[in-house]
């Protein structure tokens, strides 16, 4: 057994060697299937791209046969037009070349027309060629005249019929754009009761509280048992004003009794000046105008409680604003420019009457003082054609000051009053010393007088205007500015035979 150990050591080693082999050759085979399983990985991908850039291929070819295509039909249209464009031109050519023969043939003949018919007028009225040519030429030139006249002032017809039609567009689409209400103001303002049991204590015992009230505010009070609300009566805006705010305070706490009145009516008239302030800033929202120099914000302020005719001035500004918009946004003018001219047209109105003469005038100066363009500064002064408008925003701005007190409902005033309120004028005007009549022309804004030449020289003229407009303006019957005009008039008579 000893003997045999290194036959088996050597078989063992050979076992073992086969064995190792073996794995080699397995190991081996296994390395090769998976780099032949990638190999047949990769040459599936680059089949898949050499596919992918085989179509791209394909795709531009066809994309390149489809321009080489299109640019072979373009060079054949070119070819096309070009020799359209040749024939064109040669026909023009002919054409041309045919025109100006017979126009030098017509030039030809109209030459020896004239010569002939100079000739027949020469022999006829004995003139010289010369002459009867000067006479041809005048009796030409005055022809050629009478048809540009003609043809001028059927242009003109046919402008101006079409510059209406155009302006009445305009005009439309901005009074259709501007739907608001009509601003006007009353002299009566009504305040709901919360409670008939207030009724009472409003009026007081023996009706001292309301005795008190319209003491207090210079208002009339007016409550009736069969009804719900209260009655305030007054022509003056801001004591109107005053009023309700302060009773509308009194009826919310309930407390009504003397002294609660006093402190209410305080409060609110020295709220006053707030007031204003918020509603010129209102005011300047609703116009989508830029913000104004506080001096201008304080006068749009105090229209609030100013009326023309009814209409409320302050809303009038905001009204004639967006139809300014509205209009020179139609024709290509500045709307910023035209909207915040039409927004301080009537400025003027709220400067003290002392202080100006025409409102237009005075809201010009206070706008220049206050800084706004010299463009806006001519709207404001030419809105009423005192000065000439200097642009087109200011004759928008009269468009629009125009539209806005015309619109059915706007301004208002009672024929009788109005009769009323001028007769009171003329009366008051003809009881001054030496007045032989008065005359209240432009709804009294106009005054004549007529004065006695016995009673009243030449040199009491300015005194006696400036006393009768002095007693015009404390009266206060007519708003805005009277002009008063003395006339005397020396007349000598005498009688011959």
């Amino acid at each position: 057994m000893i003997e045999d150990w290194p036959a088996l050591l050597l078989v063992l080693v050979l076992l073992l060697a086969c064995l190792v082999a073996l794995i080699l050759v397995l190991v081996a085979r296994r390395e090769a299937a998976a780099v032949r399983a990638q190999a047949r990985e990769d040459v599936a991908s680059l089949k898949d791209e050499l596919h992918v850039r085989a179509a791209e291929a394909d795709r531009r070819s066809a994309r390149l046969d489809d321009e080489r295509a299109r640019l072979e039909a373009d060079r054949v249209q070119l070819a096309e037009d070009r020799a359209r464009i040749t024939r064109l031109a040669e026909s023009l050519d002919a054409r041309t070349a045919s025109l100006t023969a017979q126009e030098t043939a017509l030039g030809t003949r109209t030459a020896e027309h004239e010569a002939r018919v100079a000739e027949e007028l020469a022999q006829i009225a004995e003139t010289t060629v010369e002459q009867a040519r000067a006479r041809l030429a005048d009796d030409l030139a005055e022809r050629a005249a009478r048809d540009v006249e003609a043809r001028l002032r059927r242009t003109e017809r046919r402008l101006r019929a079409e510059s209406e039609a155009r302006a009445r567009s305009i005009l439309t689409t901005a009074v259709e754009r501007l739907a608001v209400a009509t601003s006007s103001q009353l002299s009566v303002v009504i305040v709901p009761l919360p409670s008939p049991e207030l009724k009472g204590p409003i009026i007081g015992r023996d009706g001292r509280n309301i005795k008190a009230f319209e003491a207090l505010t210079g208002v009339n009070l007016i409550v009736d048992d069969s009804d719900d609300h209260v009655q305030i009566s007054s022509f003056d805006a801001e004591r109107r004003e005053i009023a309700q705010q302060s009773l509308e305070r009194l009826l919310a706490d309930g407390r009504i009794n003397l002294e609660r009145m006093e402190r209410v009516v305080a409060t609110v008239t020295d709220e006053a000046e707030e007031r204003s302030r918020d509603s010129a800033r209102h005011a300047i929202d609703d116009a989508c105008v830029r913000p104004l120099h506080p001096e201008l914000e304080e006068h749009v302020g105090r229209l609030r409680l100013r009326t023309s005719y009814g209409q409320v001035v302050q809303q009038h500004l905001v009204e004639c604003a967006l139809l300014a918009r509205s209009i020179a946004g139609e024709i290509g003018a500045d709307a910023e420019v035209a909207a915040r001219a039409a927004f301080l047209h009537d400025v003027g109105k709220a400067v003290p009457a002392g202080e100006r003469g025409s409102h237009a005038r005075a809201g010009a100066e206070l706008a220049a003082r206050c800084g706004e363009p010299e463009i806006i500064v001519n709207a404001i002064a030419a809105h009423h054609g005192e000065v000439p408008a200097e642009s087109v925003e200011a004759v928008i701005v009269q468009i629009a000051d125009a539209i806005s007190a015309s619109r059915p409902g706007a301004r208002r005033e009672d024929a009788d009053s109005h009769v009323e309120r001028l007769e009171a004028l003329e009366r008051a005007v003809a009881a001054h010393p030496g007045v032989a009549r008065a005359l209240a022309l432009s709804s009294g804004h106009d005054v004549r007088v007529v004065v006695e030449p016995g009673v009243v020289g030449d040199d009491d003229l300015e005194g006696l205007a400036a006393q009768i407009a002095s007693a015009i303006s404390e009266t206060q019957a007519v708003p805005g500015e009277v002009r008063v005009t003395v006339v005397r008039e020396l007349r000598a008579t005498a009688t011959a035979g």
